[in-house]
């Protein structure tokens, strides 16, 4: 495991780039995002641990970060102050582009894979914008109409992106259809909703769960459909999206308190990452590497078994927990996986003022 201190900033959000395998980026806060400076961090993984190549200290705290997938160099930062900024790391000081149209704070920001050419921003003003890096003025804004902290593109097309909200809705956009219907919205998902099953178990009591505040979520990057999400109420959900009424596909119960930040694995498509407030990071699946034929039957059969065996009733889907990695000493709020070499290594920040750079496989039971 590897460390760096980020000294007087706490760790809201790290990325690996996508075009280095030893450069990542950490956004960070002073004073825990309440009040005081942000900070962007590109620090190098070298053979003596990690180290500072850069660093660029903004007015307000920073929530969030994204590079970008056109220009190697570049990188798109959320701030408290409702500005988005692009920095480019081989440049002094300055970012090379700056953006004021949120009414609040920005705490999500994300580039479009496919298109590469825009990413998009969700604020707590209720709104997602997309910009174009190329352009002084967003291209377009999607209300949500409630404070939203996590906005995403889908990585299977350019013109699918996603929300999750205060009001525990997942909504999704497909920017095809007409703008007049509905702000491009074509679903909007209760998180809380009650998993459906084929058919009855009744000996698995009902478990009514009140809405609360998403904070995350996370499209899975082989199956188009499928999307993770999580927030307050502790719970990671799985739901797919081909038949959103039918409740999540997947519950994982597990952490203490709030879930912060979850990521699926670029390698493994039922495995995901997770962060929370209870200091821990865990490692899950999903329980959908069973295969097609019988899955919904062997899942729902594992559910009952698990609650047989006094599990929590409130997983569902036949996923389990794999590991956790307990490092930090405070909330953890970002993880992110790394995309070259060995499948498994990862980087979590969290408001110890610490990156931690470790691998899935060794906290893996």
């Amino acid at each position: 495991m590897l460390e760096f201190r980020t000294q007087g900033f706490n760790g809201y959000a790290v990325k690996y780039s996508p075009f280095f395998d030893s450069r990542i980026a950490v956004a960070s806060a002073a004073n825990f995002g309440l009040v005081g400076n942000g900070r962007l961090y590109i620090l190098g993984l070298t053979a003596q641990g990690i180290v500072a190549e850069r660093w660029f200290d903004t007015q307000d705290s920073l929530y969030d970060l994204a590079w970008s997938e056109a220009h190697e160099n570049q990188c798109v930062v959320a701030a408290g102050d409702g500005s988005i900024k692009l920095f480019d790391v081989s440049l002094d000081q300055f970012p090379v582009q700056s953006w004021q149209e949120h009414k609040r704070e920005v705490f999500a920001v994300h580039w479009n894979l496919v298109a590469k050419d825009t990413f998009c921003s969700s604020s707590w003003d209720g709104t997602v914008k997309i910009w174009s890096p190329t352009r002084t003025d967003s291209l377009l804004t999607l209300p949500t109409h409630s404070c939203t902290y996590s906005a995403s593109f889908s990585p299977h097309s350019p013109s699918l992106l996603s929300s999750v909200s205060s009001d525990s809705h997942l909504r999704l956009f497909d920017l095809r259809t007409p703008s007049s219907a509905s702000n491009h919205l074509t679903a909007s998902i209760p998180l809380h909703t009650q998993p459906m099953s084929s058919k009855p178990q009744p000996n698995v009591p009902f478990q009514h769960i009140p809405p609360s505040e998403a904070l995350t979520h996370d499209w899975n990057k082989y199956r188009p459909e499928f999307i993770a999400a999580a927030g307050v109420d502790r719970l990671i959900r799985v739901f797919d999206i081909r038949n959103p009424a039918q409740g999540p596909v997947a519950v994982l119960p597990g952490h203490e308190y709030a879930v912060r930040k979850v990521a699926w694995s670029p390698h493994l498509s039922d495995v995901l990452l997770s962060a929370s407030y209870d200091m821990t990071c865990r490692v899950w699946t999903d329980g959908s590497a069973l295969g097609v034929d019988g899955e919904q039957q062997q899942q729902e059969q594992q559910s009952l078994a698990h609650l047989q065996r006094g599990g929590d009733p409130l997983a569902f889907g036949g996923g389990r927990e794999l590991g956790r990695m307990g490092k930090h000493t405070e909330f953890v709020m970002g993880v992110d996986w790394c995309l070259f070499g060995a499948e498994g290594w990862c980087a979590s920040v969290g408001w110890d003022e610490r990156l931690l750079v470790w691998d899935v496989r060794t906290v893996m039971g």
